[in-house]
């Protein structure tokens, strides 16, 4: 039995669909104005394993991901580089797009676009104006009143009273209460701008996830997601907006991730502690990542560190060798009778308890490393593909270079063959070859010279009766 937590209820709760066997997923998404960092990496993964787990429960799950593609801060960025705001967006989706890629995170089934969701973002605002919600202010911009929607604040837990004391809002003479916030903002020159019953203007942002939510999964549908920054104002806003409009439920369960944190602050561009996907992934396996964040629980904070990567490589190098050593057999079930995968299963349907599940995966590994069971090899190796991990030849993991946290910090290393990202596989093999030779002709003295040298380069080799078996880099 699937257990979520709601943070709309703050409480776990059985997840029982609208649908018997369906699922409606909305997740928020990007602003497409500048490279992904690491907290929206969390947040693809995250509903990437969520919405995996949800398939391999059995549910037919149809994935809706927006993009934000009009906003202050793209109209700023596309200005300031003299080039359209549709260029600037699409060259930042196919960035963002490359990025998902590498972490292994599967495209949503639809991605809407604000800018193609207007006629149905004008019909809602029409709707709360007919049910005297919203109104238009002397500015010609048209606001929600807050203060005629009575569930206002059951998100976030606070009261009117407190969000205006405790809450920074922006100042602006023309809204009725400091709480209102905008929903059809007036065009202003050289802006892009549609037609609407108000006159010329854009959409402010909240009100584009209840149009193009409702587009794809209907007035009332399962489940919502996004980050803890997104619970107040801009999920609050868009409980207020449908709720508003339909007279009902909007959604039955709300999910929001934990925060990435850089030396105890939540990671942001506003705060400039940011690090970009991209950079983090230079000279790193991206499945290396792809584990950092996904090996917690969703819901707490993740703090990010090149030592905390570094133990993400260390893990996965864990489960890779096992594999290594014991193949599994091709195209391996999961049988759910297994003590290791039912305690997988118990994991991921307590909330998508990965951190759990994923020490069910260590614990596996160990037992193939006793018994060397080809069966629990490919347990192992299935498991893992459920949330988008072990899926690389063992081999080619282990023998990958890196330049990140998870390879020994050896850049200032100047021996023949070592370059930015490590010794060559070509110095490597010659090393070996060289240390064949010395244990042949019995100079054992060499043959332990080579082996610090090629320890000292991060190269561990693994000796069998023959010889040198394999290798595999620190």
């Amino acid at each position: 039995m699937l257990k979520v937590y709601n943070s709309l209820t703050r409480q776990k709760q059985e997840f029982v669909p609208i649908e018997p066997g369906q699922v409606g997923m909305y997740v928020c998404g990007m602003t497409p104005y500048d490279y992904a960092h690491m907290g929206h990496a969390r947040v693809f993964v995250v509903y990437d394993v969520i919405r995996r787990w949800l398939q391999t429960s059995g549910f037919a799950v149809r994935y809706v991901r927006n993009i934000t593609d009009i906003d202050d801060k793209i109209i700023k960025r596309a200005g300031e580089n003299g080039e359209t705001i549709g260029s600037l967006s699409e060259r930042f989706i196919r960035y963002t797009d490359e990025d998902e890629a590498a972490l292994g995170v599967t495209k949503p089934d639809f991605e809407p676009r604000a800018t193609q969701s207007i006629p149905d973002i004008v019909r809602i605002i029409d709707e709360l104006m007919q049910r005297g919600l919203a109104y238009r202010a002397a500015n010609g911009d048209v606001y929600y009143s807050v203060h005629r929607f009575p569930g206002y604040g059951k998100l976030s837990g606070k009261s009117l009273e407190d969000l205006r004391a405790g809450e920074r809002v922006e100042v602006d003479p023309a809204k009725q209460d400091p709480l209102d916030f905008v929903l059809w903002k007036s065009a202003k020159p050289h802006e892009p701008s549609w037609d609407s019953p108000w006159g010329k203007g854009r959409p402010g942002w909240h009100i584009e996830c209840s149009a193009m939510s409702e587009h794809f999964l209907g007035e009332h549908f399962d489940l919502h997601g996004g980050g803890q920054d997104l619970v107040f104002p801009h999920h609050e806003n868009e409980i207020a907006q449908s709720e508003g409009a339909h007279g009902h439920v909007f959604v039955n369960y709300w999910l929001h991730s934990g925060f990435v944190r850089v030396d105890n602050e939540k990671m942001s561009k506003s705060l400039g502690n940011f690090f970009t996907v991209r950079e983090v992934l230079k000279g790193r396996d991206p499945e290396d990542v792809r584990f950092f964040l996904l090996r917690p629980h969703y819901r707490s904070p993740l703090n990010y560190s090149d030592q905390q990567l570094g133990d993400a490589r260390a893990g996965l190098t864990r489960l890779y060798t096992a594999l290594r050593d014991t193949p599994p057999p091709a195209g391996a079930e999961i049988d759910w009778r297994n003590a290791f995968a039912a305690r997988f299963k118990e994991a991921m349907d307590d909330d998508f308890n990965t951190a759990e599940a994923c020490a069910a995966l260590f614990d596996l590994a160990s037992e193939i490393n006793r018994t060397h069971s080809s069966s629990d090899a490919g347990l192992l190796k299935a498991l893992g593909g459920v949330v988008g991990l072990l899926g690389q030849q063992p081999v080619e993991y282990l023998q990958k270079r890196i330049t990140g946290s998870g390879a020994t910090q050896l850049a200032s290393l100047t021996a023949s063959g070592w370059g930015h990202v490590g010794p060559s596989e070509e110095w490597i093999d010659q090393k070996i070859d060289a240390r064949a030779q010395a244990r042949k002709r019995k100079d054992f003295a060499e043959s332990d010279r080579i082996r610090d040298e090629l320890l000292a380069a991060g190269i561990l080799l693994e000796d069998g009766p023959g010889g040198t078996t394999t290798w595999r880099r620190r």
